[in-house]
């Protein structure tokens, strides 16, 4: 009678194929929720310095390229760069402008006389002018008014015309003249003559040569020679 050999322990069974399949694929850990936030917790962070890296090396790659900082959306005005000149207030303008100084020489101030032409036909009327200068290197204030002007005509001794003669008002006009610059007025004469308390002349200038003269206050100019036709 044979015996039959124990397979029971060696045997290929449920059992052990089972223990196998467990030897060769061993159960996974359970990740517990705490390891797992800290987890996304070390990845957010180093996104954070990965973002970070970035930004800075953007910022120093436009500095290095001179690129400016662009304006706040905010309306905040930028700062005065250095050098740069602010507008001047309007007090500072006030400040600046030329004033009538009291170290004006009266003596700088002169008077000229001059005509629009040199001669006149004999249906033309002469324009006199007198020219104020302000020779002083400060403002001055010079009165200019008809109080103050008077332009002469004459002929050799003869006086032929005065414009203070028939004056019908006298008037003061007090102007600023800046250093180096003139004022001028202008009188068209009639070609007639005159006489003090202008009483009526009959008589016509005639043609020949003739002298204007303008005075300013006690400044009198130099004669201006013109022809009358």
């Amino acid at each position: 009678m044979v015996r039959q050999g124990n397979s029971g322990t060696h045997g290929s069974g449920p059992k052990a194929s089972a223990r196998a399949k467990a030897s060769r694929n061993p159960a996974r850990k359970t990740v517990s929720p705490v390891y797992r936030r800290r987890r996304l917790f070390v990845g957010a962070i180093l996104l954070l310095v990965l973002a970070l890296a970035v930004g800075g090396f953007v910022a120093i790659s436009n500095a290095l390229n001179g690129a400016a900082p662009a304006a706040a959306a905010s309306g905040t005005p930028q700062q005065e760069q250095p050098g740069s000149t602010p507008p001047p207030s309007p007090q500072e303008t006030a400040a600046a402008s030329p004033s009538p100084s009291t170290g004006c020489d009266e003596k700088l101030l002169t008077v000229a006389a001059a005509t629009d032409k040199a001669a006149y036909a004999a249906w033309e009327n002469p324009l006199l002018t007198l020219k104020v200068t302000n020779g002083n290197r400060v403002p001055c204030e010079v009165n200019i008014g008809t109080s103050q002007m008077e332009y002469v005509v004459t002929s050799g001794s003869d006086r032929i015309f005065s414009s203070s003669d028939c004056r019908a008002e006298s008037s003061d006009m007090v102007k600023t003249i800046a250093p180096g610059q003139s004022e001028t007025a202008n009188f068209p004469w009639a070609r007639n003559r005159s006489v003090e308390g202008c009483t009526a002349v009959a008589a016509q200038p005639a043609a020949g040569t003739y002298v204007f003269t303008a005075r300013l206050g006690n400044k009198t100019s130099p004669k201006a020679v013109f022809q009358l036709g």
